[in-house]
């Protein structure tokens, strides 16, 4: 299961986030999303859990919770093609 991150703390790194959400399950990868001009946190991430059970629980157990001094958002990632498709889809 893929599994969206948003409103992350700038210090907040891949290694972070595959911490947190071992937690709940086995993570086959962690990455905070980066400008490349900027060299910066964009400030979101991504999740792959190996198993949805597992990812379902860390989304529930996680969202809107406190995570490095940022309040973050945890969803499960919809995919571009379906997220283009969907114009009421919120992105962040």
């Amino acid at each position: 299961m893929n599994i969206f991150i948003a409103k992350l703390s700038s210090q907040t790194t891949g290694d972070d986030l595959r911490e947190l959400f071992e937690n709940y399950g086995s993570v086959s990868s962690a990455k905070v999303v980066m400008d490349r001009d900027a060299g910066q946190s964009k400030r979101f991430g991504f999740v792959e859990m190996e198993d949805d059970g597992d990812g379902n629980g860390a989304i529930e157990a996680l969202n809107e919770t406190d995570f490095q001094n940022s309040k973050i958002v945890v969803k499960k990632s919809i995919p571009r093609e379906r997220r283009d498709s969907n114009p009421r889809q919120r992105r962040y």
